[in-house]
């Protein structure tokens, strides 16, 4: 077994261990559907943060020809795994059998922590690029961390509803602008 199909396991848990919080999430919610306060940011963010985790997975691809891995390196490729996790875990609403639960109230609860996690993930992944390859990422694709630390800034810092009700279709749409522009392929 070479090095990143060593490595990649690791990574890959942790990635399936947030998708599975996601998805247990989202059918918690459908299951108690007749209990909750609908605020559909929350599920629309749960579908970015999805997104997010295979778009991580997708990318780690392009590290398969890397054949010297020393434990900084590695460890700056599993933090984006583990704040992606975390991102999802923030955000899934914890919902107790028989309680009603308002996700508006669950969202901005734990806003601050989501949009946390999501700019140590852009961070984390600049510290990579630097880390691994000595340089930034391209412009196109700096330019999407940009954009996602900004938007991510204005969701930790804003506790109005419609600032947040305008930056989740902004993000989804910006993270989708970012695969298409970057990842529509699988790295070479």
């Amino acid at each position: 077994m070479d090095a990143f199909s060593y490595l990649s396991v690791l990574n890959s848990i942790v990635l399936g261990l947030g998708v599975a919080s996601l998805l247990a999430g989202f059918a918690s919610m459908v299951r108690a559907r007749s209990r909750l306060v609908m605020y559909w940011p929350l599920p629309a963010q749960m579908l970015l943060v999805f997104l997010l985790h295979v778009q991580i997975w997708w990318a780690l691809f392009s590290l398969r020809g890397r054949v010297l891995w020393d434990f900084p390196g590695f460890l700056v490729v599993l933090m984006q795994p583990v704040l992606a996790y975390l991102a999802a875990a923030f955000l899934v609403p914890d919902i107790k059998e028989g309680e009603r639960i308002d996700l508006r109230q669950a969202y901005f609860r734990e806003a601050r922590w989501f949009f946390g996690a999501l700019i140590l993930l852009v961070a984390d992944s600049l510290v990579k690029s630097l880390l691994l390859y000595g340089a930034l990422p391209n412009a196109k694709d700096l330019a999407g961390h940009c954009a996602f630390i900004f938007l991510s800034l204005v969701g930790m810092i804003s506790r109005r509803d419609t600032v947040h009700k305008i930056i989740v279709p902004i993000s989804l749409m910006v993270l989708a602008a970012y695969i298409m522009t970057l990842f529509v392929t699988l790295p070479k």
